[in-house]
């Protein structure tokens, strides 16, 4: 729910046997529920045989990074589930090849990381455009902010491919959003 997709997906034995994948720009919370028990149907299981959970921690809309870590505080503190994150740049870059994310951060900014295959070459941030160094790179996200189409990989597939990357969370109550805000960047 980070950001412009709602995507849910169900992992089992590192295949994907229920997912989806739709943009949903500023509609998750009213479709989230819905299409988890849609999910949960398809794959013919109940939401007591899940143990364990992944979310993006952010960047991205801050309303959209908040529901999926209420649901996940949530789960949490409700069941005996492992609790894990992983960075919305990462798990965009869908452990490919010299890849930069591009997602807009309004005023002429972008939230940026550069990945290679999984690896963090630069830090997620915040970046005015003119001061991206695009050139070279596999471009993901918000390309229109480059005047190019935009592109994302499948989110489900991206969950998939990054799994050796997700973060597990030892406090769930302390589990907090990476709004980028401590970026200096980000407050001009």
């Amino acid at each position: 729910t980070a950001y412009k997709y709602l995507s849910l997906s169900l992992i089992k034995d590192k295949q994907i046997i229920a997912a989806y994948d739709e943009i949903c720009f500023k509609h998750q919370s009213e479709e989230l529920f819905v299409r988890l028990k849609e999910i949960y149907d398809k794959a013919g299981i109940s939401p007591l045989d899940i143990d364990a959970i992944c979310i993006s921690k952010g960047p991205g809309s801050y309303t959209g990074v908040r529901i999926a870590m209420t649901l996940a505080k949530t789960i949490g503190d409700v069941s005996d589930i492992d609790i894990y994150t992983i960075s919305t740049l990462r798990l965009y870059a869908n452990n490919k090849p010299d890849t930069l994310v591009l997602m807009d951060a309004k005023g002429n900014r972008a939230y940026n990381g550069l990945y290679d295959q999984g690896s963090c070459i630069i830090e997620d941030n915040v970046a005015y455009l003119d001061d991206l160094k695009t050139e070279g790179h596999d471009l993901v996200g918000d390309l229109s902010l480059l005047g190019k189409e935009d592109f994302y990989y499948p989110i489900s597939e991206c969950f998939l491919n990054n799994i050796e990357y997700f973060e597990k969370v030892e406090d769930v109550s302390g589990l907090v959003p990476n709004y980028l805000k401590e970026n200096k960047e980000y407050l001009k």
